[in-house]
C-alpha cells in the first residue's frame, strides 16, 4: 500500500497510491510517500518515477554504519530500527527512509504507532512540516519518546520485581524468567538508540539540510540520557540478579544445615545400636537384665547431647 501526501500552499492532501502523478508538478508537491508492505510492482514503479533504487530487505538488516546510514549527490538513504512487541517478543523492525531533496520516502512491513501518531499530527498541523526532512526528524523524535515511554515502564516493572524477590512464596523459574526477558528488552532498546544515535551523529554532519538540524542535538541529548538509563537498569538486573541467587544460596544452605544436624544427631545412636547388634557370645551386657534399657538410655543421651551443643553455640 502507497499513500502520498502532497502540499499545496499549506494545504495537505493525502493519496493512495501513485497514479496520479502524471508530469513534474505533481511529482514535486509530493513531500512524503509512505509504503507500507509495498509489492515488487509497487516497489518497481516508485524507483522508476523518482529515478533511485531502494536497498533489499537483507541490505537493510545489516548492522554496518555504511548499511544504515548512505549519502550521495541529492539522496541519503537511511535504514532505523523500531522496536514492536512482536507475540510478547520485543523486535527492532527496520524501516528505511529516503530523503530526496524535499520528498521523503518510507518502506516498512509492520504497522508501526510512531507512524500511526505522527500521521494524526501532520494531518492537523501541516503547516508545521515544510518537507520530508522535517517529517522524518518528527517520526524518530516520536520514536525516541516510545522508547523513553518503554524505558520508564521497565524501571517500574523491576522496582516490582525486586520487592517479589524478598518474598518466601515467590516462584524461583518465574522469577529467573521475568529477569531473562527484562534484561533481553533493555538490550534491545539500547541496540534501538545506539542505532539511532549513530545515524542522527552522520546526519549532523551532512552538508544537506544545512539550515534545518536544531532538533538534532536535543535528541541526540535524549537518546544519551536513554541510553545511560538503559546502562542503570543493565546494572539494576545485574544486581537483582545476584541478590536472588545468593538467596537461594542462603535457603539451599538451611536445608543441607537441618540435613547436617539430623545426620550428626541420629549418627552416635546408630553407631551404638550397630554395637549392640552385633551378639557375639562374649558380649558382657548380652545377658544382662538392664542391658536394653542402658543401651536406651545411652542412644538418647548420644542424641540429645549434639542439641545441646549445638544449641550454647547458637548454630540452631
Amino acid at each position: 500500500m502507497i499513500n502520498c501526501y502532497l502540499k499545496k500552499d499549506n494545504r495537505l492532501t493525502v493519496v493512495e497510491g501513485i497514479d496520479f502523478i502524471s508530469n513534474d508538478e505533481d511529482k514535486s508537491s509530493v513531500i512524503w510517500i509512505d509504503m507500507l508492505f509495498p509489492t515488487t510492482s509497487e516497489v518497481r514503479a516508485v524507483e522508476e518515477l523518482f529515478d533511485m533504487k531502494f536497498p533489499t530487505k537483507q541490505e537493510t538488516e545489516e548492522i554496518e554504519l555504511s548499511s544504515r546510514y548512505w549519502e550521495e549527490d541529492n539522496r541519503i538513504e537511511i535504514n532505523s530500527y523500531f522496536l514492536i512487541n512482536d507475540k510478547n517478543e520485543p523486535i527492532n523492525e527496520t524501516v528505511s527512509f529516503i530523503l530526496q531533496e524535499k520528498l521523503l520516502i518510507s518502506v516498512r512491513y509492520k504497522n508501526l504507532a510512531s507512524f500511526s501518531t505522527f500521521t494524526k499530527r501532520l494531518l492537523a498541523s501541516p503547516r508545521e512540516y515544510k518537507n520530508g526532512y522535517s517529517i522524518f526528524c518528527q517520526i524518530i523524535d516520536i520514536r525516541i519518546d516510545a522508547d523513553a515511554d518503554i524505558i520508564e515502564n521497565l524501571s517500574k516493572d523491576i522496582t516490582v520485581l525486586r520487592k517479589k524477590v524478598f518474598h518466601d512464596d515467590s516462584d524461583t523459574e518465574d522469577i529467573l524468567e521475568k529477569i531473562s526477558t527484562f534484561e533481553d528488552l533493555n538490550m534491545k532498546i539500547r541496540e534501538n538508540l545506539t542505532d539511532k544515535q549513530r545515524i542522527l551523529n552522520s546526519l549532523i554532519k551532512s552538508q544537506k539540510f544545512v539550515d534545518e538540524k536544531k532538533e538534532i542535538p536535543i535528541m541526540l541529548k535524549d537518546i544519551k540520557s536513554l541510553i545511560e538509563h538503559t546502562n542503570f537498569n543493565f546494572e539494576r538486573l545485574d544486581y537483582l540478579q545476584n541478590i536472588f541467587v545468593g538467596l537461594l544460596s542462603v535457603q539451599q544452605n538451611k536445608v543441607i544445615k537441618i540435613f547436617t544436624i539430623v545426620n550428626v544427631i541420629f549418627l552416635p545412636p546408630t553407631l551404638i545400636a550397630s554395637i549392640y547388634g552385633m551378639n557375639f557370645v562374649n558380649m558382657p551386657e548380652l545377658n544382662w537384665e538392664y542391658g536394653y534399657l542402658f543401651s536406651i538410655g545411652i542412644m538418647v543421651l548420644a542424641a540429645v547431647s549434639p542439641l545441646i551443643i549445638f544449641k550454647k553455640k547458637g548454630w540452631i
